[in-house]
């Protein structure tokens, strides 16, 4: 997958796989190719626990909403899954990599998550990752629209809580 100056693709992708945690190697597998993600290493059981214990530290991410806060606890999955950022042209064009080109399957989605997320947030607003304001939904959503005014996960939550307002006032 590349990863754009913003981030969107990577931390789209993770706040996908954090609503719907895929519950084998074959579906993270799956699900990280449908989303663009090269994949160039096989992938074990392993991987998918490590991306699984990845994904809720990601979550303190996501539910950190005091600016520094959030930071702090973005850093220190950097600081644990990223690498400094280096030249490669492995595939035919020069793009840089944030993770060493001999990391496990789990080690590439995370560092691939961790630094998506940070170009997202510094670039969109640091406050452009949240869960949905619908009181029975708690999924998370990255907020890549213009404005950055997104409050819920979908359209489907977006309709069903206007329908409740209007209802409210009738």
């Amino acid at each position: 997958m590349y990863i754009n100056p913003y981030g969107a693709d990577p931390v789209t992708l993770a706040a996908d796989l954090a609503n719907r945690r895929p519950r084998t190697t074959r579906e993270l597998v799956d699900r990280c190719r449908e989303a663009g993600v090269t994949i160039d290493r096989s992938a074990s059981d392993a991987d998918l626990d490590e991306v699984d214990t990845f994904l809720d530290a990601w979550l303190v991410v996501v539910d950190t909403t005091a600016p520094h806060g959030r930071a702090d606890a973005l850093n220190a999955l950097l600081a644990e899954h990223s690498a400094p950022p280096r030249l490669t042209d492995h595939d035919g064009h020069w793009h840089v990599h944030y993770r060493a080109d001999d990391v496990s399957f789990a080690r590439l989605l995370t560092a691939m998550f961790a630094v998506g997320t940070a170009l997202h947030l510094t670039s969109r607003g640091i406050d452009r990752l949240a869960r949905c304001a619908a009181d029975d939904c708690d999924a998370v959503f990255a907020d890549t629209t213009r404005n950055g005014r997104k409050t819920y996960c979908s359209t489907r939550c977006t309709n069903r809580c206007a329908v409740r307002r209007h209802r409210a006032r009738a």
